[in-house]
């Protein structure tokens, strides 16, 4: 995702973008969108540990 679709809305705004293709486009899309926010994840610091 792109610093300009960043939070809840872009996800949101690409999501819509993604429903309004045909069903194979679709499919690549949101496998494409799952890999993306998975690098994501994998990159964020770990967050601290209760009571730490």
């Amino acid at each position: 995702m792109s610093e300009d679709n960043d939070g809840a809305e872009g996800l949101v705004s690409r999501v819509r973008i993604i429903e309004g293709q045909p069903l194979a486009a679709r499919a690549a899309a949101y496998a494409s969108l799952h890999d993306e926010l998975a690098r994501r994840l994998d990159q964020a610091p770990p967050e601290p540990a209760p009571g730490a």
